[in-house]
């Protein structure tokens, strides 16, 4: 990977949609050798796909640590995360807690609502929560 490459993987984090053509002028390349380029990308898995950046209105970003009693196992734990649409992210972390959210409410009521459901749930048994300020980077 050169130069070039890391400059093309910059603008369609940035911008996903944006054509082989936009990117060539802005990198001094032709749209074709762009576009060869981000095939080779594509086909050594270095960009894994392209994603929508959905805006819901909905204000209030979390993240929240997840623990779980006992042996839960992650298809469980799989299981009873996606019930909950307001739950953006879920992965597995190395430290103390199981897992780790990225959760979006409309408000701070409402992100009380989902971790108040997130109890209920049966294999978890607390939370904690770290409400998003602001965004410094987000691709």
């Amino acid at each position: 990977m050169d130069d070039a490459d890391r400059k093309i993987l910059a603008l369609l984090a940035d911008h996903g949609r944006m054509s082989f053509a936009a990117i060539g002028k802005r990198i001094s390349l032709s749209a074709p050798a762009v576009k060869r380029r981000v095939d080779r990308l594509e086909a050594d898995g270095v960009i894994a796909g392209y994603q929508a950046r959905v805006d819901t209105g909905q204000g209030t970003e979390a993240f929240l640590d997840v623990f779980c009693e006992g042996d839960t196992s992650l298809p469980t734990l799989r299981a009873a995360l996606t019930k909950h649409p307001e739950v953006l992210g879920a992965y597995t972390v190395a430290g103390d807690a199981e897992a780790i959210l990225h959760v979006r409410c409309a408000g701070m009521r409402e992100l009380e609502i989902v971790i108040e459901r997130l109890h209920a749930e049966p294999n978890i048994v607390r939370t904690r929560t770290q409400v998003v300020l602001t965004k410094l980077v987000e691709r």
